[in-house]
């Protein structure tokens, strides 16, 4: 699922919105309730220089805001859970702030003590949930030649509206969106801070095939990048990586083989662990995610530990968890483009695919801006030093580099990334395929 082109309708929603959204009143910022993280002066080099680069802030402001984000969407679901209709959204703007939105002026009164801007909107979050519903109900009781037309939905709690991106085709033009949905806006979209550790980890390239790589035609090879490490109650280490990269994943049985590169001679690839696990766009939960089960190889050499890398080596070591807030920011580490830094544009993206069989697959997740290149699927995305999910798809997959992605792309949006988030992915494989799950982190028991 590298070749995703269909996630702009959330970065355009956000890049514009983020700086340019009027807040209904002022209001002071709640203290950092104090989330897990690392001090600045313990990042590693090249993520500071990606965060500096990409966000045009200084790595401390990177750790607060990312901690700000996650009181914020504490507070969120908390807000949400109690006034359910009256709760329409809540995002951390580019500046920093922290904004609830709500649908009566007393909810944002409520909001206001509690020290968030507010922004008044016409529609509750669950509400554009349920329009959400509707509109996939819909777009599945299509002809495949004409579904096939839809790229994403996307929730845009900025504008309290569904952003529906659709395929710039003959098809896509005359699609008959349903009239009964409100608020539903259409798109068409063209067709040094540690040491270097040379030992293998999180972040790091792996190669997978249904056999051995020796037996197996080039063009069948899949490289992604590990994700995040983690250990189950039967005492497995396992990696969180995407779903998409097993080559198991439509068939019965997985157990596919994974491999760690040996760039001298492909086939001598020495075999570090294999799929266990693997979901892609599941009805019941939406995600793309797959448990890698590490071999006693991976582990001894340093693979399990609670560490992922960016360029050239240096690494970062992750403290806790954390969930998607848009306008949150976040660097992703993946092989091939290393640390690369944006925000969450969106915290609820839907994409539509279709498996080689013809079936319709929704993968659901979070988008942002950071830009990803192809064989970064499965890598590790964070907020401040908090595990925030992996990397799905990008619409940059393509390019050869992200300064070409960055030009290229500019016109629609600027480049952007499908993530899945790490704490949905936890709490179904907790549920399904790996009970006691938990994820290595610094403060994990050794």
């Amino acid at each position: 699922m590298g070749k995703l082109t269909a996630l702009r309708a959330a970065v355009v929603g956000s890049a514009a919105l983020l700086l340019f959204a009027p807040t209904f009143v002022a209001g002071a910022a709640p203290e950092n309730s104090g989330s897990p993280q690392l001090a600045a002066n313990d990042l590693p080099a090249e993520l500071v220089q990606a965060i500096e680069r990409d966000l045009h802030i200084s790595a401390a402001d990177y750790l607060d805001r990312a901690a700000h984000a996650q009181d914020l969407g504490t507070y969120a679901r908390d807000f949400r859970a109690a006034r359910p209709e009256a709760f329409a959204g809540a995002w951390m703007g580019l500046d920093g702030r922290a904004i609830v939105a709500v649908t009566s002026n007393e909810a944002a009164q409520i909001a206001q003590r509690d020290g968030y801007q507010t922004q008044l909107a016409p529609i509750s979050a669950d509400g554009l949930e349920r329009s959400l519903g509707d509109l996939n109900t819909w777009i599945s009781s299509l002809p495949r030649e004409v579904a096939s037309q839809v790229n994403s939905i996307a929730i845009d709690v900025l504008n309290s509206q569904l952003v529906l991106d659709i395929a710039n085709s003959p098809a896509g033009r005359v699609l008959n969106i349903p009239t009964l949905l409100a608020n539903v806006k259409v798109i068409l979209s063209p067709g040094g801070g540690g040491d270097v550790d040379h030992g293998p980890m999180a972040g790091d390239s792996y190669l997978s095939a249904r056999g051995a790589l020796r037996d197996t035609p080039l063009a069948d090879i899949t490289v992604c990048s590990f994700g995040f490490n983690a250990m189950d109650n039967a005492g497995r280490a396992l990696n969180i990586s995407a779903g998409h990269c097993d080559p198991n994943v439509e068939v019965s049985g997985g157990g596919a083989p994974v491999y760690g590169p040996n760039p001298g001679n492909l086939d001598n690839s020495p075999q570090i662990g294999s799929f266990v696990h693997s979901t892609l766009g599941n009805p019941a939960n939406g995600l793309d995610y797959s448990l890698i089960e590490l071999n006693d190889r991976a582990v001894t050499a340093g693979l399990d530990r609670a560490n992922v890398r960016g360029a050239n080596g240096t690494t970062l070591t992750v403290t806790g968890t954390a969930q998607p807030v848009v306008g949150a920011p976040v660097c992703k580490s993946g092989q091939t483009s290393a640390f690369t830094c944006g925000v969450v544009a969106a915290d609820h993206v839907e994409t539509q695919l279709f498996t080689p069989d013809g079936r319709s697959r929704i993968v659901r997740g979070f988008a942002s801006t950071a830009c990803t290149l192809a064989g970064d699927s499965g890598g590790a995305i964070v907020s401040g030093t908090l595990a925030l999910g992996i990397t799905s798809g990008s619409n940059a997959n393509g390019a050869p580099d992200c300064n070409m992605a960055n030009v290229v792309l500019a016109p629609d949006g600027g480049t952007a990334s499908l993530g899945i988030s790490l704490r949905d992915i936890l709490a179904d494989a907790n549920a399904t395929a790996a009970p006691g799950i938990n994820l290595r982190t610094s403060l994990s028991p050794v």
